[in-house]
């Protein structure tokens, strides 16, 4: 058996108990970093023990969706639970994306538990040398 003595991740624990896992009405938020890589936006979600086929990536206008379900581990029928602390259930992200985001190009990768969104930055948005034309004026004829 498995001991464990501090009293903080038993709170954590009864706290997750009581809240219950994130159903598909009612998900459990998903932590996220997001920042900037060049020509293009990078946004990681940790979702450590999720099969890359209960990931689902959706973008409706400009809302990004990102949905994952954590499903239980199969076990033997002999196999008698002693601790579980890892939650199970859906986990949800939803984020407002700029105008100025490609969105038709987004790539997604999915290692070690992170799912990784690069969404390139739309070539309307990026910088662009305007030119000047020569010092020809065109005279208006009466």
């Amino acid at each position: 058996m498995l001991m464990r003595t501090d009293p903080f991740r038993e709170i954590d624990r009864l706290t997750q108990q009581l809240a219950g896992p994130g159903t598909w009405s009612k998900p459990a938020a998903m932590p996220m970093d997001a920042y900037r890589d060049g020509d293009a936006y990078v946004v990681a979600f940790d979702i450590p023990g999720v099969a890359k086929d209960a990931i689902d990536i959706d973008v409706e206008r400009n809302m990004l969706t990102v949905k994952a379900e954590r499903r239980p581990a199969p076990r033997s029928d002999r196999a008698q639970m002693e601790l579980s602390e890892r939650p199970l259930g859906v986990f949800t992200r939803q984020i407002m994306l700029a105008d100025t985001l490609d969105t038709e190009r987004i790539e997604a990768e999915y290692e070690a538990g992170v799912l990784t969104l690069r969404i390139p930055i739309a070539e309307r948005a990026k910088p662009r040398k305007i030119a000047i034309g020569g010092g020809e004026h065109k005279q208006l004829s009466s």
